[in-house]
């Protein structure tokens, strides 16, 4: 490799700011590889009274997303999206899903037309309201360059932490697989690299709204044994989606971290769980919990829930997806949480095996 690949990270919330620390550390490890220097654009914000962007760069800790974790010294935060992302061979795109038409409109023609993306945005794009968009495809066609994802049971605290856990990179350029690895990859957030990408995809959005369901199970008390049983039926229908909407994929893509054990930890550990959680205590909106429990984090079940019902009602499927379709209603409050159960109980799943036992 004759020119070291340049990296820029298009975000810095929670999860963007977690991947930032182990992205500054491998570049300097692989610095035969990689360059140094890694821009991280920055949303600008306030905090008591300085921007943001002096903040990271002069303590080198995200004050407000990833409060008590340093980053590299060479992660350097920057305000302007074109400035950050100028020069940059590989684009890791991290931020909440409803902004990327926006900032593909402003990126494009304004970055390296050879430059590649890796997506960590968890989430659909509604489309044409018919179909939902991959998050990497909308990259792919609105900025002309490829685009790779990376989804896991990867919770942002417990990465930055550094505890052990495992993600799934999904690339089918064997050239580019093994320098995707070495730029993520550490003791202790091992890589495994799969050419299935859009199950991959899929399944770290699907699960956001499974991690609804959870939340709502929670908040009821109904129990392990419920929520278990969500967490399968869900499981069920992310696979059926899958093979519905994207023929061709592996059923093994779905026991790699980006699918059951994303799934797992999420339904007990993410914000979606928390939030929903909440909801049905607390009786407030999950605009409004939204508002007050996530300082300034965007929730992804409620809108990927809406984006996968409207192409369901489209093609007439919502009576196959039934936890999908509850988990919907309830967060529009057409259905109270408590219906929850009653809406999955003759489950096409449960049928399917009543009508198959011998």
């Amino acid at each position: 490799m004759s020119e070291k690949l340049s990296v820029c990270i298009v975000g810095s919330g929670n999860w963007g700011s977690a991947i930032a620390k182990i992205i500054g550390a491998n570049v300097v490890k692989f610095n035969n590889k990689f360059a140094e220097r890694v821009p991280m654009y920055v949303y600008e914000e306030i905090i008591n009274n300085q921007k943001l962007t002096n903040i990271i760069n002069e303590l080198h800790e995200n004050i407000k997303y990833l409060p008590g974790h340093k980053l590299p010294e060479n992660v350097v935060a920057v305000p302007d999206i074109i400035e950050a992302t100028k020069d940059a061979d590989i684009l890791v795109f991290v931020l909440p899903h409803q902004f990327i038409r926006t900032l593909c409109v402003t990126l494009l023609g304004q970055i390296k037309p050879t430059a590649v993306g890796l997506s960590l945005i968890k989430g659909f794009d509604q489309g044409d309201g018919t179909n939902v968009e991959l998050i990497s495809k909308i990259i792919e066609k609105n900025l002309r360059i490829q685009c790779h994802v990376l989804m896991g049971a990867n919770l942002a605290n417990e990465v930055a932490e550094e505890k052990f856990c495992e993600t799934t990179i999904g690339c089918r350029d064997k050239r580019l697989a093994p320098i995707l690895r070495d730029l993520i990859q550490t003791p202790n957030f091992r890589v495994v690299v799969v050419e299935d990408t859009e199950a991959v995809e899929v399944c770290g959005a699907l699960k956001n709204i499974v991690a609804c369901a959870a939340g709502f199970v929670d908040g009821l008390g109904l129990g392990d044994n419920t929520k278990a049983a969500v967490i399968r039926l869900g499981l069920m229908e992310m696979i059926k989606f899958v093979d519905t909407f994207y023929g061709g994929s592996k059923l093994s893509t779905f026991f790699e971290s980006c699918g059951v054990a994303d799934l797992i930890t999420t339904c007990y550990g993410g914000r979606n769980r928390r939030i929903c959680e909440q909801f049905v205590k607390t009786g407030k909106t999950i605009r409004d919990l939204e508002a007050e429990l996530l300082s300034g984090q965007k929730l992804q079940g409620p809108a990927t829930a809406d984006e996968v019902h409207a192409m369901l009602k489209a093609k007439n499927m919502l009576d196959k997806f039934p936890l999908f379709t509850a988990v919907q209603r309830i967060c529009h409050e057409e259905i109270r949480p408590a219906d929850l159960i009653d809406q999955i109980r003759n489950h096409p799943e449960h049928v399917m095996r009543v009508e198959g036992a011998v």
